[in-house]
């Protein structure tokens, strides 16, 4: 049977997760050549150094540092995002961003506001961000993506739910589904991209529902 309850993960569960992505994630990056940390990732306007970066602020950020980057970008979330990822790319190396990532490992602080799965699913859409413009093989505990795209699916946050709009979301890896309408399936990484956004998705997934969010995508 399709299962119908969406994929989740317990709370020690998500926590350990995000000290495995983020060390997994740091070996990753550790060593990478000067070309590569300057490669265009999925993640648009981000290089390879701004994503990393990016993913340091998390632990790091406190609520009046982020009155501050707000205010400097006029309100505007993404804008404030792209701002602190690339203040905090110019005031380190490399080798000191991948310390501060593997160092945060253990760390239970979170981005003001947000909720548990929030950390862990940008860790497992960035790491996708970084991998596949290099080359470079990563892939996520089967578990922990199929919680990150239930997540992403039906956040409105992320935008989930107004890309899938209209559309029937299939798990070729659990069988869970969401929503109705034209198809869309294929492996849950891919289905994660796209739900968050990311076209380079698209390639991997079947079904009429493709041609109507590659066009979404566009």
């Amino acid at each position: 049977m399709t299962p119908r309850t969406p994929p989740t993960l317990p709370r020690a569960a998500v926590d350990a997760a995000v000290a495995d992505e983020r060390r997994r994630l740091a070996d990753l990056v550790d060593g990478l050549t000067d070309p590569q940390w300057r490669t265009p990732s999925l993640c648009a306007a981000w290089t390879v150094r701004d994503v990393v970066a990016h993913l340091t602020t998390t632990t790091r950020i406190t609520v009046p540092g982020l009155v501050v980057a707000a205010v400097r970008a006029r309100g505007d979330f993404d804008r404030m995002e792209v701002q602190m990822a690339a203040q905090r790319a110019a005031a380190y190396s490399t080798a000191e961003l991948v310390a501060q990532l593997r160092a945060s490992a253990d760390s239970a602080r979170r981005f003001p506001g947000s909720v548990p799965m929030d950390p862990l699913m940008d860790l497992v859409i960035h790491a996708q961000d970084i991998a596949r413009p290099l080359g470079l093989p990563y892939a996520s505990p089967p578990e922990v993506v199929a919680a990150s795209l239930a997540y992403v699916a039906t956040s409105r946050f992320m935008g989930g739910p107004r890309r899938l709009a209209g559309l029937r979301l299939v798990s070729a890896d659990t069988g869970w589904t969401l929503g109705t309408g034209p198809e869309l399936r294929g492996p849950d990484t891919d289905l994660l991209l796209v739900a968050s956004g990311r076209a380079a998705g698209l390639d991997a997934l079947d079904g009429p529902g493709v041609a109507v969010l590659a066009g979404r995508l566009s």
